[in-house]
């Protein structure tokens, strides 16, 4: 059973983005098939696969307004075994336009019906808001991973995103899950790092992976360059983090399904 993982978190900067490429990159290395795809405007996952967002003649946004299929807007990317939809900034207007079209929910839905069973884990990359395209990724999705910052407002507006996705499965989708929350930009010089991981664990009764993303240097400098971080720095610290992530996602998925 594929599995289709929407990584959602309403506020910018959490390492969301930074998690989609990594993560994807770490499980294509594992020798899953992937397919990201990258529902921000912005972009960002896009070119951090060494994707030109402006080059891409089919992307997210024409396969939302129905000018294309989800599969011709498939591209293959610097990764082995990882493949992307790209996205740019024509996706900001999708909102708009998809005002009074039927079951606009479902659009993402009904298109990945076609080609995901040719992959073993199916990633989106949403944007930083509680929108029409994240409620698209978490209607098409089976589960949601959350990055969270390690920062003294982490828990806020999560309960915001907790609530809605309980609402899109109560509504749009009853086979949504809660994934896990994964802590980004951890500063072990720091007690707030730790405070806010203690916190979180305490007020939340989710499953937590117990990989922490760590600040890193390298990790910041990657998407510059269109690599993910193990192709830019294989050995860093946060090549290792991902690839343990990845395996964290791997067996929970296995387990789910004993």
């Amino acid at each position: 059973m594929e599995r289709i993982i929407a990584i959602a978190n309403q506020k910018g900067g959490v390492g969301k983005t930074t998690t989609a490429i990594n993560l994807s990159a770490c499980l294509a290395e594992a020798g899953k098939k992937v397919l990201t795809i990258d529902m921000d405007p912005q972009g960002n996952t896009t070119s951090g696969l060494g994707i030109g967002k402006d080059a891409a003649e089919n992307t997210i946004y024409e396969c939302l307004i129905g000018e294309s299929e989800l599969s011709e807007c498939i591209q293959p990317c610097v990764v082995e075994n990882l493949e992307v939809v790209p996205s740019n900034v024509n996706l900001s207007g999708a909102e708009i336009e998809l005002i009074g079209v039927e079951e606009k929910e479902f659009i993402l839905k009904k298109q990945l019906q076609a080609v995901q069973e040719n992959y073993d884990f199916i990633l989106i990359d949403c944007p930083p808001a509680l929108s029409m395209l994240t409620v698209n990724a978490l209607t098409a999705a089976t589960s949601v991973l959350v990055p969270i910052q390690c920062e003294y407002y982490a828990l806020e507006g999560l309960s915001q995103l907790i609530y809605t996705i309980n609402l899109v499965k109560e509504r749009l989708n009853p086979e949504l899950n809660m994934e896990g929350i994964v802590f980004t930009m951890y500063d072990a010089r720091t007690n707030l790092s730790l405070q806010v991981v203690e916190n979180v664990k305490d007020n939340l009764d989710q499953n937590i992976y117990k990989t922490i993303i760590p600040r890193n240097v390298r990790l910041a400098e990657a998407p510059s360059h269109g690599l993910p971080i193990t192709l830019y720095d294989s050995r860093s610290t946060g090549a290792e983090c991902y690839r343990l992530l990845a395996e964290e996602v791997i067996h929970f998925g296995e387990n789910e399904e004993e």
